[in-house]
């Protein structure tokens, strides 16, 4: 499933043609995805004006001009794309050195929003193809998009500053579950998935498999431990958004381009290779934890 960073590579990638575009059609293709669209769903979208596309989590969110929301969920599978202009045959610009085709299939193509807006000279086209479809789209009410079901029980964002050593401690105090288990629980720290928590526990030197509350001193204060693990997942999190996200298996940026941020993997997917980290001399390791794979060095993180 894209990861964080992924969502927010796409969402930079669809915003020039999104924002301040008018919706002047939508294809619904199929009754649903995951979940049914919304009863009317192409009709209440038609004419209204995108003013501002954002992320939450793992979930993109059209602010439309009604005071509505479209908040769509990549699943497993989902992914856009951009066409220019009203030739069908067109192709969706697609800079980068690691390029592959995307797949088009027309069978998975299972919603085409149609827009035009002051941003482009010609209409655009944005489509969303899921061949899993385990993606959805609904629409909900911006007053009401806090309490909603989707939103309510999520943590805070791991981007920015608000994501330091004290609040980590705050979040882990007395928790016994892995600290793994405890960073990837949406309900403390939203957005975070498997392969940047990996990524971010070897930077830190903290193991996957302690107790999430042994990062806090017996005062209740955040430990060096902790402050380690808060600049790590900030810094993972921002050098994956910057080059891209992380292509794996369906993952494809907005232009049709592979992220950039799995040649920068430490240990995620690297069972078996030596530690990276210089002086170590461990060996990668990979245990199931929660049923997913966890990848760390014996050796170097306690």
């Amino acid at each position: 499933m894209p990861e964080l960073p992924e969502v927010e590579t796409v969402r930079r990638g669809l915003a020039p043609s999104f924002e301040d575009a008018r919706i002047v059609r939508v294809e619904q293709r199929r009754p649903d995805l995951r979940f049914p669209f919304p009863e009317r769903f192409a009709e209440r979208l038609t004419g209204r004006l995108v003013t501002g596309l954002g992320r939450r989590s793992k979930y993109l969110m059209a602010d439309l001009d009604d005071g509505s929301v479209l908040v769509m969920h990549l699943g497993m599978s989902g992914s856009f794309r951009v066409e220019m202009g009203r030739v069908e045959s067109e192709e969706p610009e697609m800079p980068g050195e690691f390029h592959i085709p995307r797949s088009k299939d027309p069978r998975h193509d299972h919603v085409v929003f149609h827009l035009e807006g002051p941003a482009r000279p010609d209409a655009v086209r944005i489509v969303y193809n899921d061949p899993r479809r385990f993606g959805f789209m609904t629409l909900v009410e911006r007053a009401a998009l806090a309490s909603h079901p989707l939103f309510e029980k999520l943590g805070i964002e791991p981007t920015g500053n608000q994501l330091d050593a004290d609040l980590l401690a705050r979040l882990f105090a007395n928790r016994k579950a892995p600290l793994k288990a405890a960073l990837l629980d949406q309900r403390l720290i939203a957005g975070l998935g498997n392969i940047y928590v990996c990524e971010a526990l070897h930077r830190a030197g903290l193991s996957p498999k302690r107790a999430a509350g042994t990062i806090v001193t017996k005062a209740g204060r955040a430990s060096a431990g902790a402050e380690r693990l808060a600049l790590a997942i900030r810094e993972v999190i921002a050098e994956a958004i910057a080059a891209g996200g992380s292509s794996l298996r369906d993952h494809r940026q907005a232009d049709g381009t592979l992220g950039y941020f799995q040649h920068a993997f430490l240990v995620y997917d690297r069972e078996g290779a030596p530690c990276p980290r210089q002086g170590c001399g461990g060996t990668v390791l990979r245990e199931v934890q929660g049923g997913r794979s966890s990848f760390f060095c014996g050796r170097c993180q306690k």
